[in-house]
């Protein structure tokens, strides 16, 4: 039995398992077949990653990441435009462009600044700590060491091949004229952009565009071989042509100044103007600006007062009113008016300039001896709102629209404001701010058929197609006219009276043998605080003209504060 029993186990009957337990299942082996597909999946996934990797960096981030690259070495220095030239109309220059050189430096490249400012000093002159301060600048961004300097002392520099020391072409700004013209041309600041005058007027075509010249940096700043190079070059400014006869603008300016002293006055203004174009073919006013010398200014030598600035402008004005009543056949200039000397308004008294009795004047005594009471009456006949209306026709509320910066536009409060008073003042020129341009452009229309020309000096610029003709006649059809005399059957009566003005009137001393020249004295009272007139002292002018010539040059010649009874016409009559 027990024999039996070992027999049994030895076949390897089994014995029941435990109840739950999980039978155990071999492993498979993988082939090496298997295990090469895997790592080829593997290696052609790391392989893909790398690539699109790749192609991030350098097609879609590389451009950007290149400039930031470039941008972080790269520095960009200005190269300023010439500005064009300013001829006068007869070709000669005013103002214009030559070659300079301007010095920087890029002091991180810089191991010696004292020797090398000293060098500089020596052929530039000045202070050398200045030179020294901007050498040893580490924290400059290319500092300017010397600015528009001649180009035989840029290239003396040059020729010493300091290190960090770069001489860039340049130009500067001369005016060869020196005063001449001076006002009208203007000047430039020290970046190379106008600042007054017709530089600034004209500034955006004169200046051109600036360049740029690229230097591209390693470590510590220091410049990489090669890397210095024009990426932009600079483009001139186009060239300009202006109305100014230089010849006559200069002779204008002396008599100018030879007035001003010859009547005891503080400062005087010029204009001479083509009725029948709008040029402006001489312009001045005291004190004068050279624009080549700019050691000592005087103030106001930089703008044109004839321009900028309005004036009371006395009996000038009467030449307005009197056109105002014949073109409303208020009046014909020997029709009479009994002129008393003296005419009460609210609770003052208009006189006349020099005392009378009572007279009966016709209007054209009224214009030639210029009566403040017999203006004042024959304007009353037509009304002061007409009076007004006209005003502003003719251009007294206005501006110009010269091409010139700073332009006044004179001042005048509408009639229905106005007091008995003020209305009797307005139509002999008190009360009522107006400009010297405003006045020839007004008596310019009466030369040219009742149509006033917009004032202007350009006459053309190298941008534009040649607006002369082949007659040399440039063409003003750009600029705005007006028929600002709608009556013209009233111009020649009112010529007329004009030239009774210097015939046998206030203006004989505007005579010139062999010609009829007409025009209009003016003597105006004035305010310093703009209440109480000043008493003794005015403000004195002509404006006036050739009628029946090949001429239709106006003339205005004005100076301020002037003691006593005198006159600028012998000024007139000598620049006409």
């Amino acid at each position: 039995m027990r024999g039996d029993r070992r027999s049994t186990r030895a076949a390897g009957t089994a014995r029941p398992r435990s109840a739950g337990r999980t039978p155990s299942v071999p492993t498979p082996e993988i082939d090496s077949g298997t295990r090469l597909a895997l790592l080829f999946v593997a290696f052609a996934a790391a392989a893909l990653f790398i690539v699109l990797r790749i192609v991030q960096l350098t097609v879609l981030e590389g451009p950007s990441r290149v400039e930031e690259s470039r941008n972080e070495r790269q520095e960009a220095l200005v190269l300023p435009a010439p500005r064009g030239t300013i001829y006068d109309r007869n070709g000669k220059i005013l103002a214009t462009s030559v070659s300079a050189a301007t010095i920087q430096c890029n002091p991180l490249e810089i191991d010696d600044p004292q020797g090398e400012a000293a060098q500089l000093a020596a052929i530039l002159g000045g202070d050398r700590a200045t030179y020294e301060e901007a050498l040893s600048n580490k924290e400059g961004n290319w500092p300017i060491v010397a600015s528009k300097v001649d180009t035989e002392l840029g290239d003396q520099v040059r020729e010493l091949k300091m290190k960090g020391i770069y001489v860039l072409d340049d130009s500067k700004r001369v005016y060869p004229q020196g005063r001449i013209a001076g006002q009208v041309v203007g000047m430039c600041n020290t970046d190379g952009d106008g600042i007054s005058g017709l530089e600034s007027q004209y500034n955006d075509i004169l200046a051109g565009e600036a360049g740029t010249l690229e230097i591209e940096r390693g470590a510590e700043g220091l410049p990489i071989a090669g890397g210095v190079h024009e990426n932009t070059p600079a483009r001139d400014g186009s060239d300009i042509v202006v109305s100014i006869d230089l010849d006559l603008q200069e002779y204008v300016e002396a008599r100018l100044l030879k007035i001003v002293e010859e009547v005891d006055g503080t400062e005087g203004s010029a204009i001479v103007y083509d009725g029948a174009t709008g040029q402006i073919v001489a312009i001045a006013s005291t004190p004068l600006l050279d624009p080549s010398n700019r050691a000592y200014i005087e103030e106001g030598a930089d703008t044109l007062s004839p321009i900028s600035t309005a004036f009371e402008p006395g009996s000038i004005f009467k030449t307005v009113s009197a056109a105002a009543i014949l073109e409303q056949d208020v009046l014909d200039p020997d029709d009479t008016i009994e002129c008393p000397k003296m005419l009460q308004a609210d609770e003052y008294y208009i006189t006349d300039a020099h005392e009378r009795d009572d007279e009966v004047f016709t209007f054209d005594q009224i214009i030639a001896q210029s009566s403040n009471v017999g203006i004042a009456l024959a304007t009353e006949k037509l009304g002061f709102g007409p009076l007004y209306k006209h005003i502003e026709r003719y251009g007294f509320t206005s501006p110009t629209g010269v091409d010139y910066p700073g332009e006044s536009a004179g001042y005048s409060t509408d009639s229905s404001q106005w007091s008995k008073v003020q209305s009797y003042n307005v139509s002999f020129g008190q009360g009522i701010s107006i400009t010297p341009l405003q006045a020839v452009r007004f008596y310019g229309a009466l030369t040219n058929d009742g149509v006033a020309c917009t004032p202007h000096f350009l006459l053309t610029d190298s941008q534009q197609a040649n607006s002369m003709d082949e007659g040399g006649v440039y063409d003003d059809s750009a600029w705005p006219t007006q028929q600002i005399v709608e009556n013209t059957q009233a111009i020649e009566p009112l010529v007329g009276m004009l030239r009774h003005v210097v015939d046998h009137g206030t203006g004989v001393d505007a005579q010139i043998p062999g010609f009829e020249p007409a025009g209009k004295t003016g003597t105006a009272e004035y305010t310093e605080d703009g209440t109480n007139y000043e008493l003794g002292v005015y403000n004195i002018s002509f404006v006036g003209f050739l009628p029946d010539t090949n001429s239709q040059l106006v003339c205005f010649v004005g100076v301020k504060e002037v003691p006593g009874d005198r006159v600028t016409t012998p000024a007139f009559r000598d620049i006409m």
